[in-house]
């Protein structure tokens, strides 16, 4: 029996049925896109010249894939690791997301932080190919054609850019930042389907300031120091006007700029264009999921938060950015007045109308007047603002004290506690301090996994385990981009967000199970089926909010979904159906995410 077709099949971007190929013989092997390996079937081996070229035997990809990881494991470490599977990637496409679809867990920091950050490091030494697109600062004329080798207009839905500045906590890496923009588009694939083939990683090479990488005779970018100033933002600019002019629909998405341009390039380009900073905003919306969770657990709503947050850069910032945005959105009152439901602490203290501060933060500054006869530091503002929600990104660690920490149950029955700084030796409290210092009735999110805590918190003092939940960007960013480009969004609207953040708590296990043990937020192994929830939402607000440009978008729930899912790419391997090569699309040549395949008369003129 044939199988059915999916009501959604002729879309560009639907997922099933055959899939159209130009090339034969060891063309096919050698093209990620289209490589079976050892899982072509007879009439594809024939079909496609391939039968002199393979191993008898016909194998599953369930089969290959037990292969790989049997080979994944042999690896004496994880950077050893990482290497085998960035070798992989290069071979087969399907198979390497097959492996780490099936390993989720025990391959997602392999892959992502903290061995990817290890990998950035030593870029230059292990250096074998190179991935994505290479922009340098000294040659701006350049930038355009550059980045016009990656394909025609509707060839890239998604591009992650970094400069490198400040990498996964790791600081100035130079070039090597490029990977984080590869090893973010590997998880917008593997958590939310974005199209593999579609995506395109970019490294803005403006130097470094890593004396280490500067000394080192194997480094491959720039060897000076990093330019700043009007060169540099021209730099930027010129880039992201190329982005935009090239690839119209492509999603922009900024990662790891250092901590003074992040903020700066969102608020520039974010009323114009769909962009995203995942180090802002990502962070702001996933840390906000938990923080709904907690809410709906204590019974209270985000008219109620009374936050303080501890450490006011780009990520503490970010949270505070989102919070205040659902309570405006969600209350119908300024940003101003839900602003004022927020209290900033810094180096200086909490941050008032005395203190120098960003423009960021300047909408969450206090009345210095009204703390003239207090202290402004963590201790005294817990004391007198009395939060409900405490976060830490300060990367100070022990900050949560005892004292802190008892200071926020006094006034809050079930206060929400989320220390987030990484690495683990950085966070602010461990979970299970927190839970010890308030008779297990803190509601605890970390930046980093904790094994569950166990205590005598149960009914009648029973023992009982409370699981921690990781605040992972991870079940969000993919999700809102997936959403962002599924609708062709002009922009990314703060409800846009709301609604994203609404996703992922509608999926946490608290919700979902009505256990108030369980972790407040999904678990990466759910990650896809948030995914879908996510882009649905914001879907949903990008129509309403008038900025969807895509046509014939269903409108129910149910059928919404069902057309994200046809369009979310799975590794799965689809039968190949050959096409002459004078007819070919790019697709089908294999071209997409290959430099040098087109030319671009846009750009020759």
């Amino acid at each position: 029996m044939a199988p059915q077709q999916s009501k959604f099949g002729h879309l560009p971007l639907s997922t099933s049925g055959p899939v159209d190929c130009a090339l034969t013989g060891a063309a096919v092997l050698n093209t990620p896109a289209f490589n079976k390996g050892s899982g072509f079937p007879e009439e594809e081996r024939v079909k496609f010249n391939l039968t002199g070229l393979l191993p008898q035997a016909i194998q599953t990809l369930e089969q290959q894939a037990e292969r790989a990881y049997e080979q994944y494991a042999s690896r004496p470490d994880n950077l050893a690791k990482n290497t085998f599977l960035t070798s992989l990637k290069d071979q087969n496409e399907v198979l390497y997301y097959k492996l780490l679809e099936d390993h989720l867990q025990e391959v997602f920091s392999v892959v992502y932080t903290p061995t990817e950050g290890d990998a950035i490091q030593r870029y230059s030494k292990i250096f074998r190919r190179p991935e994505g697109c290479y922009l340098n600062i000294n040659h701006q004329d350049r930038v355009e054609p550059d980045l016009a080798q990656w394909g025609n207009a509707e060839d890239v839905d998604y591009i992650v850019v970094t400069d490198g500045e400040e990498i996964l906590g790791i600081g100035d890496q130079g070039v090597g930042g490029v990977l984080i923009s590869v090893a973010k588009l590997v998880l917008t694939t593997l958590c939310a389907g974005l199209h593999p083939s579609r995506c395109l990683p970019v490294v803005l090479d403006c130097g470094t300031d890593n004396e280490e990488l500067l000394s080192d005779e194997l480094y491959l970018g720039l060897q000076h120091k990093r330019v700043r100033g009007q060169k540099y933002d021209e730099f930027v600019d010129i880039f992201v006007k190329a982005a935009r002019k090239l690839y119209p629909k492509a999603y922009i998405h900024f990662e790891d700029f250092g901590l003074g341009n992040a903020r700066r390039f969102l608020d520039l380009y974010r009323p114009t264009m769909p962009c995203f900073n995942d180090d802002v905003q990502g962070t702001g919306c996933v840390t906000l999921a938990a923080i709904m969770a907690g809410l709906d657990i204590s019974g209270l709503h985000l008219k109620d938060i009374r936050l303080v947050v501890f450490g006011a850069g780009s990520a503490g910032v970010g949270i505070a950015d989102a919070v205040r945005n659902a309570i405006a959105t969600e209350c119908g009152i300024s940003h101003e007045e839900a602003a004022k439901q927020i209290w900033l602490i810094d180096r200086p203290g909490l941050l008032t109308t005395e203190t120098e501060v960003s423009n960021a933060q300047k909408i969450f500054v206090k009345d210095a007047s009204s703390w003239s006869d207090k202290s402004t530091d963590l201790q005294s503002v817990v004391e007198t603002a009395r939060p409900n929600v405490l976060i830490g990104t300060s990367t100070v660690p022990g900050a949560f004290t005892e004292s802190v920490v008892k200071a926020m149950h006094k006034n809050a029955s079930r206060p929400i506690i989320l220390p987030l700084s990484n690495p683990t030796r950085l966070h602010e409290a461990k979970p299970e301090d927190i839970l010890n210092w308030t008779n297990g009735q803190a509601l605890v999110a970390t930046g980093s996994p904790f094994e569950p805590v166990r205590g005598p918190w149960g009914e009648n003092g029973k023992e009982v385990s409370i699981e921690v939940a990781a605040c992972n960007n991870s079940v969000v960013f993919p999700g809102i981009g997936l959403g962002a480009v599924l609708s062709r969004a002009s922009r990314v609207t703060d409800k846009m967000l709301v609604a994203a953040v609404h996703g992922v708590t509608s999926m946490s296990p608290t919700k979902k199970k009505r256990d108030q043990k369980a972790p407040l937020l999904p678990d990466v192994l759910e990650v896809k089926k948030v995914s879908v929830r996510v882009a649905r939402n914001v879907i949903q607000a990008a129509v309403q909010e008038g900025v969807a440009t895509e046509k014939d978008i269903p409108e129910e729930d149910g059928e919404l979904e069902e057309w994200i899912r046809e369009q979310m790419w799975e590794p799965k391997y689809r039968p190949l159906r050959y096409v002459e090569p004078r007819t070919a699309t790019r697709a089908a040549k294999g071209e997409l995410k290959k430099a040098g395949t087109v030319v671009r008369e846009d750009v020759l003129k």
